[in-house]
């Protein structure tokens, strides 16, 4: 599945099936949010989170890819992202896009 983030495919012709999304609400984990905490205090990347939101990403573009090949697409274009905190402690992270099919 081809995914890009932009409004076509070079030298395709396409059809627009609708919009796709896949969604994840990604928790953090007690120990690793503890040692996090700590790190606040010296500075730096939190790399626990950010591992928690490349692997909340990825199973969000595996969802939008799942659904645009049940649409039959051959492509998602105008892929983005988008997250927000859902709850004290955990956030959501939604790619979205619109499924395409080459003419």
């Amino acid at each position: 599945m081809l995914l890009v983030n932009i409004e076509y495919i070079p030298g395709k012709e396409i059809e627009a099936l609708g919009m796709v999304k896949g969604t994840v609400v990604q928790s953090k984990n007690f120990g690793k949010d503890f040692m996090a905490g700590m790190k606040t205090l010296v500075g730096g990347e939190i790399t626990s989170y950010t591992e928690m939101l490349n692997e909340a990403r990825q199973i969000a573009v595996k969802r939008m890819v799942d659904e645009a090949e049940a649409m039959g697409a051959d492509a998602v274009i105008n892929v983005r992202y988008g997250s927000s905190s859902v709850m004290q402690g955990a956030a959501e992270v939604i790619a979205y896009g619109t499924a395409v099919k080459y003419r």
